[in-house]
């Protein structure tokens, strides 16, 4: 059984190179065991498909809840997990790096940090302050003993404000205060993308999973991307496939869905017994 040093240093190193590599973001202990049984390297979770194990919407569960069900994914497998922690669950700096020394204490060894507030009337917190936030991370995390990994997210695109040249003064801050990996979602096109890791130095994440706006594995090792996260992409996926299955049997009485071409393999060849 690997240790947590042992996972941390083996995410590290996926993020070395020299290709780029896809993290896939599961959502309980049995979406963890398929895909690691599929074969990727790495989980994630995801902030949107947590609180959709909660029946919350995005941003509507709290850090306890966000560190056991990340929890439940960490003990599953033996894949390093990364977690997406929203902005840190808390208001000071010292929120924050209690919550990033509890998700290590949770098993992982990565986690996200992002500088959107919350508010619709200011939903990104002044540069200053989103820097102290890193900061406050990173230090917290440098204490531990493990190269965790934490990942800096400019949140713009995501909240209406498309100013790609502000995105990327944000990342080069968080970068400069310590930020492991970089990540801006929701950028326009392969350009954006290609600008974004000119810019910066640290391994740069692109989140796949909004329609038009995301691009191949190909394209985007191409324009300089070192890791592909899939958001709550994969969890949509899977609850759509349950309404229409669903809605079949409520509205027309029959069960087709029954007779669609099973997955190869059957999903429940990942389970322990």
């Amino acid at each position: 059984m690997m240790t947590q040093n042992e996972k941390a240093t083996k995410f590290r190193t996926l993020h070395q190179g020299p290709g780029v590599f896809v993290i896939a973001n599961a959502w309980d202990a049995g979406s963890a065991r398929i895909l690691a049984g599929l074969g990727f390297a790495a989980l994630a979770t995801s902030s949107g498909a947590s609180a959709g194990v909660y029946g919350r919407r995005d941003g509507r569960i709290t850090r306890d809840q966000a560190l056991a069900l990340a929890r439940a994914i960490v003990e599953a497998t033996e894949l390093p997990v990364s977690a997406d922690l929203e902005k840190g669950f808390g208001e000071t700096p010292e929120d924050v790096a209690e919550t990033y020394r509890l998700a290590a204490a949770a098993g992982l060894v990565g986690a996200t940090i992002e500088d959107a507030t919350g508010d619709r009337e200011k939903p990104l917190y002044d540069i200053t302050e989103a820097i102290e936030r890193v900061a406050a991370a990173v230090q917290a995390t440098r204490a531990l003993g493990f190269p965790f990994m934490l990942t800096a997210r400019a949140e713009g695109f995501l909240r209406g404000q498309l100013d790609l040249d502000d995105a990327i003064k944000r990342l080069q801050a968080y970068e400069q205060a310590g930020a492991d990996v970089l990540m801006a979602p929701g950028l326009p096109d392969l350009a954006a993308v290609e600008a974004v890791c000119a810019a910066t130095s640290k391994p740069f994440n692109f989140m796949a999973g909004i329609p038009g706006k995301s691009f191949s594995v190909a394209a985007l090792e191409a324009a300089g991307v070192r890791r592909i996260s899939l958001a709550t992409s994969l969890y949509r996926a899977a609850m759509n496939a349950v309404v229409v299955a669903a809605r079949e049997v409520l509205e027309h009485g029959t069960f087709g869905y029954l007779n669609q071409s099973p997955p190869t393999p059957d999903f429940s060849a990942f389970m322990q017994n």
